[in-house]
Formats: structure tokens, C-alpha cells, sequence
């Protein structure tokens, strides 16, 4: 019965990857380039003749490189993979793949992490790490998500799963292999790592776990061997000498560009971040604490946790906060209140409040999950421009008049682009309702964003759909084929109350997608007859899809 339970454990984690990435299936903006890139390895391959031609001409970094180049280490990686199941499945399914790939990797060094903390303090405290890690919102969702975050880790969560246990058993090959992954993933995919790096060798030369003799020749020979990797294939993909994360830390670090995309205080990540990710009160307010001061689990707890909150608090300085860069602490800091769980749970019969504090730790993990649930649901309507492109197909397969069009134009805006619209979702797809002798209609995509280029007359006129944020700023003779409505927050409306923004739909507007479906009441409700939630978007949220009128398509 316990391998049957250990089993079902085991798959919780990877079954709950894959169910947050079905219920969310688009791409933000800070997504797009390892998406994108993925893309454009899996379609356009790697030519070796007349490079910068063949790749300038279609590779998309080259028309939109980002703030700072990013590594093709992970796309490349990813293209390689799932080739084999995209041939498969069809080239229709290949963001999903894509995403699921990188999502099951996670999931894997996840359950690597687990296994070490079974070998180290046993069955029942692993089970507890695991109900933890799952009910978690953070980490999962974001799992299978193509930010450099989360290909950095696989490698953080494979490197720290070897320094789970008593410091006085850890071996220096394990300390060889945490650093070397450390190293990897700090020179390749995020260069802030270097702080975690700096962090978890200081703490195991403090513990006497390894030395500067052995520290040094392992740092020096993973980061010889990530120049080589990441230099050469780089340089070819971006066609010119180049580093990636070298160009990031000093974008972020030098210059301190990074504060353009908004200032937090020195102390949000302890104060708002980690209880986000983390999710549980418990684990952060009482588990944690609990394992560190307990006398049999306090060196095993500070093991966990020292370097990871010594990382936070040094990363802390940096002005820029996103809680995706501390995801790296999560599974330490967890497999810590799994200690402290564990030592509470197994003593549950020897005391009124044991007893209490356990029946408390079950009704905290239901409601992590419940709350979970809840955030799953709420953070699927944040893709408008994703979910407007796939409704797209919908409107033109069953409103466009003439079977024999081939070719329809879009443009998509600012929005759009930045919430879900990827080159994976620009395909030509079968078009049966309207013609079953015909095979495919294409999709031609426009992405100007230059107000002046927006502004010229005539530019509208060469569109058949648009995907906008602001119909207003979409010049000629439109109609809306659709709506799509965003995320924009809950609001509790009082009997008599009208939401905010009610009054920025005409209200005959078609409400496509999941954000219709979900919502309690539209935004162009008037006044409520009754309490009610509305978490409709407001007009900055939707992604209107509008069809040029006497179009041909």
C-alpha cells in the first residue's frame, strides 16, 4: 500500500505540470525569445552556407533581439528533444510539446530532489515534501514556461538535491556536482545565479564539506566547459562574437537597467515574494522556524536554508524584484518545513498539541491547494492575445464567405504580441467548414508598432483582421468579429453597484474565449441585481478582433 502511495506522490508533481500548462497553454512577453528562437530552430533549421543571410532573413531575434541577448542553449535543446514528437503529433501541437518538454525536465528534477530527501530523512518526510512542492502555485505553473528562469532550474534543483542531508555526509563528489551545475547555470542561462554559486560554497566551506584545493579546479573546469558551450553556438546564432550572460550582468548589474522595468524595496522579496511562492503560511511562518530550532532537525534545516535566504538577502540590493528569481530557493526552503511536518505529523498520537497542530498542517495543505486552484484559474484569462489568435481561426473558418481564400492578413498589436501571439500560433491550419476540398489557409502577420507607420493613411487598409487592445486607434471601416477579455483583478460589487468599467463595451459585442466564459458578469454589465464577483477585464485587458467590413475574408 506504501509503494502504491509513494507512486501516486511521485506522479503528482508531473501530472500537475502538464495540467497547469493545458489550463494555460500561451506565452508571455518575457517568454517569447526562447519560444520564438525554439520556433525558428525547429522550422528554418541551422544553414552552413550563406548564414547571415538565411538567418537574418527569418530568424526573429534579428528583427526583435530584446533588451539584452539571450542564450539558444535552451531552444536548441528543446527543438532537438521534441522533433521526434512533433513529427508525431503534428506541427499544430508544437508549442504544447515544446512547453511540456521543458515542464516534464522540472518535474523531473523535482522528483531527483525528492528522492534525496528520502534517502536523507525517509519516507515520511519526503511524502510531506511532496504534498508541499504540489500544492504549490508558483513553481508549477511557471514550470513549463521557456524563461531563462526555469532552464536554469532544472540545473539549481539537480545541483542543491545533492546537499539535502546531514553536511557531515555529504561527499565532495556531491559538493563537485552541486557546484558544477551551479556553474553551468549561472555562465549559460542566468548570470544572478553567481550569488546562489558564491552562497552554497561559502556554507560547505564553512561546514567542512569541501575546499578552496577542490572548489577551485571544479568551478574553473564547469566554466571553461560552459564558454565552450554557450560561445560558439551564440556566436552563431546572433552572427556575431558573444557572450550571453555577460551582456546581461552588465545590462542588469552595471548599468542598472533593469530598474526601467520598475523599483521594489530591498525587502519585497522576503515580504511578498517568498510567501507567494511558497504559498502555505505554515511552511514560512511556523514549519520552517520550527526545524531550524528543533535540536534534531537544525542542521539538516540550516543545510537547506542558509544559503538560499543568504542568496535573497545579498539579490535583495538589486533594485529590479521579480519573484521568477528566486524560484531557485523553493524546493530547499520546502524539503525544510517538510522537516518540520514530518517531526509534528509523526507525533500526532503523543499529544493534545501535536494532535491540534496536525489536523491544522492537513487543513493548511487543502486549502494551498484549493488556493492554488483558485490562482490557476484566475491566471489563465492573463493570455488575451493568445487566446484572440486562436479564436481568430474560429471567426475566419465560419464568417469568411469564399472558400477559395487562401491567404488572410493580421496585425497584431503591442498587446497582443506580449500576451500570447507566438510564431507557433501563426500557422496555416485546415479550413473543412468552409471547403473540404480546400487543404489550408495562410495567415500573413504584421507586428508594426511605430506610431507614425500606425498613424499613415492607408496602412489599415491592407489588413483583413486586426488583434487590438484599442479599436479606437484602428483608422477605416471596421466591426468587432469578437472580444476577448482579460484578467484586470476581483471586485465585490454591492446590490445596486455597476462594475468598473461597464461602460466600456457596446454591449452586442461576441465575448469569445475563456475570459467570457468565466466571467460573472461581462463588462458591459450595467447595474447588479445582486452581490455578485465580476473579474472581467477592463478595456486595458481586452483583445478586440476586428474584421475590416466588405473584406473578401
Amino acid at each position: 500500500m506504501e509503494a502504491v502511495l509513494d507512486a501516486l506522490l511521485s506522479l503528482t508533481i508531473p501530472a500537475l505540470v502538464i495540467l497547469h500548462l493545458v489550463v494555460a497553454p500561451y506565452t508571455k512577453v518575457e517568454e517569447s525569445f526562447n519560444i520564438q528562437a525554439t520556433h525558428d530552430v525547429l522550422v528554418y533549421g541551422t544553414p552552413t552556407a550563406d548564414v547571415y543571410r538565411r538567418l537574418s532573413a527569418r530568424y526573429d531575434h534579428f528583427d526583435f533581439p530584446g533588451a539584452v541577448p539571450r542564450t539558444f542553449i535552451g531552444p536548441v535543446l528543446l527543438a532537438g528533444l521534441t522533433q521526434p514528437f512533433i513529427y508525431l503529433a503534428g506541427f499544430r501541437h508544437a508549442q504544447l510539446i515544446v512547453r511540456a518538454v521543458l515542464g516534464l525536465f522540472n518535474a523531473a528534477s523535482l522528483l531527483v530532489f525528492r528522492s534525496r530527501v528520502e534517502k536523507a530523512f525517509g519516507k515520511p518526510t519526503a511524502r510531506w515534501y511532496t504534498v508541499l512542492q504540489a500544492s504549490q502555485f508558483h513553481v508549477l505553473f511557471y514550470a513549463s514556461r521557456t524563461l531563462p528562469n526555469m532552464f536554469a532550474f532544472v540545473l539549481t534543483t539537480l545541483a542543491l538535491a545533492q546537499l539535502v542531508g546531514d553536511p557531515r555526509t555529504v561527499s565532495a563528489g556531491q559538493c563537485r556536482v552541486a557546484i558544477g551545475f551551479l556553474t553551468y547555470a549561472t555562465a549559460v542561462f542566468r548570470s544572478e545565479l553567481a550569488i546562489l554559486l558564491t552562497s552554497t560554497t561559502l556554507y560547505l566551506l564553512v561546514m567542512g564539506c569541501t575546499t578552496i584545493r577542490r572548489v577551485i579546479p571544479t568551478f574553473l573546469g564547469a566554466f571553461g566547459f560552459s564558454l565552450l558551450a554557450s560561445v560558439p553556438v551564440d556566436s552563431y546564432f546572433w552572427q556575431k562574437p558573444i557572450w550571453p550572460e555577460l551582456w546581461g550582468f552588465y545590462y542588469n548589474a552595471v548599468l542598472g537597467s533593469s530598474s526601467e522595468w520598475g523599483v521594489s524595496p530591498w525587502h519585497w522579496y522576503f515580504t511578498n515574494a517568498l510567501p507567494k511562492i511558497m504559498l502555505n503560511p505554515l511552511t514560512w511562518a511556523v514549519l520552517i522556524p520550527y526545524a531550524l530550532f528543533n535540536r534534531s532537525t537544525r542542521l539538516s534545516a540550516q543545510f537547506l536554508t542558509l544559503p538560499s535566504i543568504l542568496f535573497i538577502a545579498i539579490y535583495s540590493i538589486q533594485p529590479h524584484k521579480e519573484a521568477r528569481f528566486i524560484f531557485y530557493v523553493a524546493p530547499p526552503l520546502t524539503a525544510a518545513a517538510a522537516l518540520g511536518a514530518s517531526y509534528v505529523f509523526t507525533r500526532r498520537a503523543k499529544s493534545a498539541i501535536y494532535a491540534v497542530a496536525s489536523l491544522a498542517l492537513v487543513g493548511s495543505v487543502v486549502l494551498s491547494f484549493a488556493g492554488s486552484t483558485g490562482m490557476l484559474m484566475l491566471s489563465s484569462l492573463n493570455y488575451p492575445g493568445g487566446e484572440a489568435l486562436s479564436q481568430l481561426r474560429s471567426v475566419v473558418d465560419m464568417t469568411s464567405p469564399s472558400p477559395d481564400v487562401k491567404t488572410v492578413t493580421v496585425h497584431t498589436d503591442v498587446l497582443s504580441c506580449m500576451t500570447g501571439v507566438t510564431l507557433f500560433g501563426q500557422l496555416a491550419y485546415p479550413t473543412k467548414k468552409l471547403n473540404p476540398a480546400s487543404d489550408t489557409v495562410s495567415f500573413v502577420f504584421d507586428k508594426s508598432e511605430k506610431p507614425a507607420m500606425l498613424q499613415t493613411p492607408g496602412f489599415w487598409g491592407k489588413f483583413d483582421y486586426v488583434l487590438a487592445e484599442d479599436p479606437s486607434k484602428v483608422t477605416g471601416s471596421w466591426e468587432t468579429a469578437g472580444v476577448v477579455e482579460g484578467f484586470a483583478g476581483v471586485e465585490v460589487l454591492k446590490p445596486g453597484a455597476q462594475a468598473a468599467g461597464g461602460d466600456l463595451e457596446s454591449g452586442n459585442d461576441i465575448v469569445l474565449g475563456r475570459g467570457g466564459a468565466g466571467a460573472a458578469c461581462p463588462g458591459n454589465s450595467q447595474e447588479a441585481d445582486g452581490w455578485m464577483v465580476d473579474w472581467a477585464a477592463d478595456g486595458a485587458e481586452d483583445s478586440d478582433i476586428e474584421k475590416a467590413q466588405g473584406c473578401s475574408s
